[in-house]
């Protein structure tokens, strides 16, 4: 038997039957580095670059000891077992997918706890009671001042994407969360860096803490190929954007800003190739819709996500083979989070980053800070590199043109003035999917009190702002929708 083997690793049978049932039974380098650590209950400080495996890495552990080692009786309303911290609605979400299906190999319930959308679902879960619970650190807060949850029984804690908190200005909310549950729980931390504070947390609320550290050279994130295609023109770039964007295989394009991500997923479908945006002006649904499209295989599936730095982390799609930087980003951090939504869990992908003359000495200080060595080759959109990349074109699908509401009919004429009525009012909708995702730092929280900086930004960066959802709530439960 392999020493890399769940099994051998010391993972129980339920899980490795669980695992092996969806194709894992090799476990990643920071899996077989950490898991036999965590199963023993230690107190773990993982650090591996976006894509090494390190959720599931958590997971095992935080199932099979709450399972096996740590609880019994009956599980209490709103005092759950196991905690998960993630910055963004997306992470929280499909964390809790890769969760789910150990926690039901024993019968364990899980649910998620993020602000964007009614809390109704998430306080009804509570009040029935779940063992682990997967939470954006702003709505957990509102719905622990609200009294719907104590964290006084979370036995295990695991905290991810801490740099990214960081990033995002939660460190003060997720150390008042850490605070309230038990001192001699076990706890894990995964990071990319520990820079902005991630340091203190682990000063703080880590004992004994062991580290675990998988570098690039040792990572399934090595099978990532860097092209950096130079265009002179900006007629040129566009024509470039859509040949990379036709290939058969999925690919995600990440644009500087929201107006730009929307403009260019309509312009792609018009062109024949159906895209779909990711950005914080979408509501929860919206964005919900547009990731299961693009993670859709057949009809009603699309291969092309258009995005801001709002999927740079937290989206994991199966079988992106192409990231494409079609506005190179601010530093390198955003870099080496955009590239990592491809080469994932051992597999292989391309990042391409397209390049003006203006920009030029700005990628290149990414590229040194990024550790990434890359010629740049100057392209035309149907240069040999270029057409090569893209493989077989996809078939050109015809757009199709939905409608517009009659004017003055009774249901449009109805639902115009209600918003008019909620607009007036101050209601919902005035703040929601068009402005919400700007409204973060600097607004107040919902009581009269200014917000700090980034108070409200993981989450929403996670996805739209909640105006929707403030202008439906009161009080606290406004504070909590707009986190």
């Amino acid at each position: 038997m392999s020493e890399t083997t769940f099994s051998a690793l010391g993972v129980p049978a339920p899980l490795v039957k669980s695992l092996a049932s969806e194709g894992k039974t090799e476990a990643f380098p920071i899996q077989v580095d950490t898991l036999p650590d965590t199963l023993n209950g230690r107190d773990v400080l993982g650090r591996g670059k976006t894509g090494s495996g390190k959720t599931l890495a958590f997971s095992i552990p935080l199932v099979a000891r709450l399972a096996t080692e740590l609880s019994g009786g009956a599980r209490r309303p709103g005092r759950p077992l196991g905690l998960v911290l993630a910055p963004t609605r997306e992470l929280a979400t499909q964390i809790a997918a890769v969760i789910t299906p150990l926690a039901e190999a024993y019968d364990l319930k899980v649910t998620t706890i993020f602000g964007g959308i009614n809390q109704t679902r998430q306080v009804n879960a509570l009040k029935a009671g779940v063992d682990i619970v997967v939470a954006c650190p702003g709505r957990l807060e509102d719905l622990m001042k609200q009294g719907f949850v104590k964290l006084d029984a979370v036995e295990i804690t695991v905290i991810d994407e801490a740099d990214h908190m960081a990033d995002l200005g939660f460190l003060p909310i997720v150390t008042r969360l850490l605070a309230a549950t038990p001192e001699n729980g076990q706890r894990m931390l995964f990071s990319a860096t520990l820079d902005n504070g991630v340091d203190k947390l682990v000063r703080r609320f880590l004992h004994n803490q062991v580290l675990h550290s998988v570098d690039e050279a040792t990572s399934h994130v090595s099978a990532m190929t860097h092209h950096v295609f130079a265009v002179n023109s900006l007629d040129e770039k566009k024509d470039l954007i859509k040949v990379l964007a036709s290939g058969t295989s999925k690919r995600i394009l990440f644009t500087r800003t929201k107006h730009q991500a929307k403009k260019l997923a309509k312009q792609l479908t018009e062109q024949g190739i159906p895209a779909v945006d990711l950005h914080g002006n979408l509501s929860q649904p919206q964005r919900d819709r547009n990731l299961a499209a693009f993670g859709t295989v057949g009809p009603g599936g699309v291969r092309v996500l258009v995005a801001t730095d709002v999927a740079a982390r937290g989206v994991h799609v199966d079988g992106v083979e192409l990231v494409v930087h079609v506005d190179p980003p601010m530093e390198h951090k955003a870099y080496l989070h955009r590239s990592g939504r491809t080469a994932r869990a051992g597999s292989e992908g391309d990042v391409v980053t397209i390049v003006i003359p203006s920009q030029t000495e700005d990628l290149k200080k990414i590229m040194r800070k990024a550790e990434i060595k890359v010629e740049f080759q100057q392209v035309r959109p149907d240069s040999a590199p270029v057409t090569e990349l893209v493989g077989p074109v996809a078939p050109y699908v015809k757009p199709v043109k939905v409608a517009a509401p009659a004017q003055g009919g009774g249901q449009s004429q109805g639902a115009n003035a209600q918003r008019k009525r909620n607009a007036r009012a101050g209601g919902g909708e005035r703040g929601g999917a068009s402005r919400g995702g700007a409204q973060g730092a600097g607004r107040g929280d919902g009581r009269g009190r200014p917000r700090p900086a980034g108070s409200g930004g993981g989450e929403r960066s996670g996805g739209a702002g909640s105006g929707a959802s403030r202008g439906r709530s009161q009080g606290s439960r406004r504070a909590s929708s707009a986190r």
